[in-house]
């Protein structure tokens, strides 16, 4: 592996390069809004040599109803480019349609066999597309290879760079409704993606998204109780609302990251991954939730090679952008990659979406009212 896979993670995210939406002062919560639907209504890039623009939408609107007692639906549709020969996603931009509802969205690339399985999966399940916690549930690896969250407009690749889309290559796009204060079926989406894609007769480089992740170990404030405020009880719901997968991820996360050791509750975690083959960071983004205060991407920390490839200080959860760094890094095998994040139990009694729900010890969940810590590299081989 190059990266230890977190299947699981399939959580958010990606964005343009655009300028930052100021953050809240220091000390101070930020106030997410959850409706997204303006922020992706700037113009769009001129089209580069040899990119075409492709539109694709769901063919009817879904209304997304939250499983198992939750308040959180990740749902995959497959969406077809219709590609008959070699081409590269070169750009994106995520049209969501329904902002109040629509947390974040994944695209992931099928092979032309996978497609034909997911094609199935969609036929067995009433509905639109079918429920998928976690990863699109089709078996075998499907490449990551565009994202949103808020704060997102326009993703270009850097020139002469790619995501590979063979011929009669598909994608799921996992879109995950937040349904915080929303009646059940009442709100409906029809969102979609405009792709920019550039025939395969052009050179690029293929491009990867890698995902670096840390465990959440964040308990109630002091003072605060409630059944839910008991470690056990927290990851026994995130298993109820997101399957048992969910739930063993918590600790499969802790060991991974602190093999050996008990998990150690605080505001602040982080995880150390090794690199196993050479390649070049070109994007990076920071992924947390609604209690996120800051995140931190390091290559080689502590010492005399260290970088930072991503630093957010003061996390803004309306403002979740895949940026390059200064400079495109290069890694080699046997760096190390370290992804930081730092959460605030206080912000839950601070913010609208979250000030009405029972305490918890929150750990990694799905849920808008769960958390994450997510390092997000766009990378070339």
């Amino acid at each position: 592996m190059r990266f230890r896979r977190f299947a699981l993670a399939a959580v958010l995210l990606v964005a343009a390069c655009g300028s930052p939406t100021p953050s809240a002062p220091s000390g101070q919560a930020s106030q997410p809004h959850l409706s997204h639907g303006p922020a992706s209504a700037a113009p769009l890039s001129p089209l580069r040599e040899g990119e075409r623009f492709v539109d694709l939408r769901l063919p009817r609107p879904y209304a997304p109803k939250a499983p198992n007692g939750g308040t959180d639906e990740y749902r995959c549709f497959v969406v077809d480019p219709g590609l008959t020969e070699p081409a590269y996603l070169t750009g994106n931009r995520f049209l969501p349609d329904n902002g109040s509802i629509v947390h974040h969205a994944i695209f992931f690339r099928l092979s032309p066999e996978q497609a034909g399985t997911a094609a199935r999966m969609d036929a067995d399940t009433p509905g639109e597309g079918w429920t998928c916690f976690g990863d699109t549930g089709v078996p075998g690896e499907t490449a990551w290879v565009a994202h949103w969250a808020p704060g997102a407009g326009e993703t270009l690749m850097p020139a002469g760079y790619g995501f590979a889309m063979p011929p009669g290559s598909k994608l799921v796009m996992q879109v995950h409704y937040n349904l915080l204060g929303v009646t059940a079926g009442k709100e409906t989406d029809r969102s979609g993606i405009r792709m920019r894609l550039t025939g395969g007769g052009a050179t690029r480089e293929p491009l990867e998204t890698e995902l670096v992740a840390a465990p959440i170990e964040l308990p109630c404030e002091p003072g605060t109780t409630g059944p839910l405020c008991d470690r056990t009880a927290a990851i026994a719901d995130v298993a109820k609302r997101f399957g048992p997968g969910s739930g063993a991820y918590v600790d499969q996360l802790n060991s991974w990251c602190n093999p050996g050791k008990e998990p150690v509750a605080g505001n602040t975690q982080h995880c150390d991954l090794p690199i196993g083959e050479p390649g070049t960071i070109h994007l990076v983004a920071g992924h947390m939730h609604l209690l996120g205060r800051s995140i931190k991407v390091e290559l080689n920390p502590g010492t005399p090679t260290a970088t930072t490839v991503l630093d957010v200080p003061e996390y803004n959860f309306d403002n979740q952008a895949l940026v390059p760094p200064a400079e495109p890094i290069r890694v080699k095998g046997g760096d190390t990659v370290r992804v930081t994040c730092t959460h605030d139990a206080k912000l839950r009694t601070l913010l609208p979406q979250l000030r009405d729900l029972p305490p918890r010890y929150v750990v990694w969940g799905e849920g808008t009212s769960d958390e994450m810590c997510l390092g997000i590299l766009v990378m070339s081989r």
